[in-house]
């Protein structure tokens, strides 16, 4: 799976080379051979072709759903599915096909043409996938405005049975605000910790500056960035990178970063830092040092 989202981060493909700088050579084969991603020239790699989804779905008299059905609306996902998922009414065989594709069974299939409903694909999403996952979904449908906000919580709390308890922790956590998949991993990594109060998109400004920041914690003056290389990759974004982080510095704020790789391959380091942040100085680490005066031998090194 990791070497199948660095394929998406990378626009779909990739050099060994630069697969080998965040995940090792045997989970590059072991994608390989599950058919998860594809050599397309000697050390280059790329994502399988998608299989068309709609056609699974009418081979198996059904409405595409699911991750499939979130790509179709256009929401954001952090993983498109290798094989359509698909589902059909409750009680209904699997039919004969050559076109492969999970299948779903429910009584009820609220469609809409051939898909689930936007508001039933982001409900089915988090009932089925990792909470991150599932948050990427809904804050993706919330900021494009696909569904609303009271929808989702109302449609959640009627629910019931496996994944109804991770869909109503989808739906509170929901928010329009975030703008990004990596900034709603890294909100679902630190929400899954039992680190709250953090707050997507936040502004800072004054008459002389403004920024906006991924996720702060306005009273600890906390801020967090989940930055990608395709936008902070470039001399002029490293100048801009730099006087942003002094401007807020200046201001108060304490600002942490973490690259996608340490989003999404190390979660747990990520939630150590940030509790680490959260707590008071060690003011015994941070005594104030007696400068040592130096003669001018002794700084010349004689």
């Amino acid at each position: 799976m990791a070497v199948v989202k660095l394929l998406q981060l990378a626009n779909g493909t990739a050099t060994f080379a630069e697969l080998r700088a965040s995940v090792s050579g045997d989970a590059i084969r072991k994608a390989l051979a599950a058919g998860s991603i594809q050599r397309i020239a000697k050390g280059v790699y790329a994502l399988p072709p998608a299989k068309d989804p709609v056609a699974a779905a009418r081979a198996q008299g059904g409405v595409v759903s699911h991750v499939s059905a979130a790509v179709l609306h256009g929401l954001d996902v952090l993983a498109a599915p290798t094989t359509a998922q698909v589902t059909v009414p409750r009680g209904q065989h699997r039919r004969a096909s050559t076109l492969a594709c999970d299948l779903y069974w429910a009584d009820d299939v609220p469609a809409l043409d051939d898909r689930t409903t936007k508001l039933r694909t982001v409900l089915d999403c988090a009932r089925t996938l990792p909470f991150a996952d599932g948050l990427c979904v809904a804050d993706s449908a919330l900021r494009k405005g696909a569904i609303q906000r009271d929808q989702l919580i109302t449609a959640a709390a009627t629910l019931a049975g496996p994944g109804s308890a991770r869909v109503r922790q989808v739906a509170a956590a929901a928010d329009s605000r975030a703008e990004s998949p990596l900034e709603s991993v890294l909100r679902a990594v630190l929400l899954d910790a039992g680190i709250d109060g953090f707050v997507p998109q936040w502004v800072v400004q004054d008459k002389t500056f403004s920024a906006r920041i991924d996720l702060a914690h306005p009273r600890l003056k906390l801020a967090l960035e989940a930055d990608s290389f395709a936008h902070h990759g470039s001399r002029s974004a490293l100048t801009r990178d730099c006087r942003r982080h002094a401007n807020l510095t200046i201001r108060g704020w304490r600002l942490i970063r973490f690259s996608w790789e340490d989003v999404m391959l190390d979660p747990g380091w990520v939630v150590d830092v940030v509790s680490k942040a959260r707590q008071p100085p060690d003011h015994q680490s941070t005594r104030a040092v007696t400068p040592v005066r130096l003669t001018r031998g002794a700084a010349a090194g004689v």
